[in-house]
């Protein structure tokens, strides 16, 4: 299995010890996630000590007001490393506005650049901005990932882009239904699954700090819902993670 989204850094434990737990489970994937320079730099960090461990380095759309926005070459070198295998999150939110969403659009702009220039896949960060969303995601011709996936409107347009979707915990929650009928939607190649840990741990362990040992119980979820069986959904994601980043 492979945890598509995770941030390792922002865990309590240290992280070989999440991630020895992981495998564990049968988790041998993880793609741990940098949300500013510190934080990619402490993800490449975790990705050089732990086998099976990939990073993917941006600047979140939270910081797009703050000094960090203006860290986008130091981002570019960091984006060399031979682990580093997508940029971002990056991405719009209008809930949490710490950024203007003109700010929020520039930064995802400099860092969809950066995506096209090293060949690199993108992972999208998407709350309540899903037109804003598209209109900046359409001229960018490289793979995209929409992580945590909960922008229902968004839905038509990553069926038609073929881009690839991402669930986390929050698609067991009870009142989820619209979110698993999304679930039920995406083809069979571009679906895949993630913890977003430490954060939105599966109704099994709802209420705990969420690690990538948990995927299990949402990928069960999720293979109910499309009418598969675990271990078929766990073999596909996996694939479709290696298809996503090149792994």
């Amino acid at each position: 299995m492979t945890d598509s989204h995770a941030h390792l850094d922002a865990c309590e434990e240290p992280a070989g010890a999440v991630v020895a737990r992981a495998g564990e489970a049968g988790v041998t994937r993880i793609v741990t996630i940098g949300t500013g320079i510190e934080s990619c730099r402490a993800a490449l960090a975790i990705a050089e000590e732990n086998d099976g461990v990939y990073a993917a380095l941006g600047i979140d759309p939270h910081q797009a007001a703050s000094a960090e926005s203006a860290r986008v070459e130091e981002l570019r070198a960091l984006l060399e490393h031979p682990k580093v295998v997508a940029v971002g999150e990056t991405g719009l939110d209008s809930v949490r506005q710490h950024a203007s969403l003109a700010e929020q659009r520039r930064l995802l702009d400099t860092q969809l650049e950066l995506a096209s220039d090293l060949h690199l896949p993108v992972v999208i960060h998407s709350r309540e901005a899903s037109s804003e969303t598209a209109a900046a995601l359409a001229p960018f011709m490289g793979r995209v990932v929409l992580h945590c996936f909960s922008s229902l409107q968004l839905l038509s347009v990553a069926l038609e882009r073929g881009y690839f979707v991402s669930f986390a915990g929050n698609v067991t929650y009870p009142k989820a239904s619209e979110l698993r009928d999304a679930a039920r939607a995406i083809p069979a190649g571009r679906i895949l699954v993630e913890t977003d840990s430490p954060y939105l741990a599966p109704q099994a362990v709802r209420g705990r700090p969420n690690e990538p040992a948990n995927l299990p119980h949402t990928i069960a979820v999720l293979a109910e819902e499309r009418g598969e069986t675990l271990s078929e959904l766990a073999e596909r994601t996996h694939a479709n993670a290696a298809s996503a980043f090149g792994l």
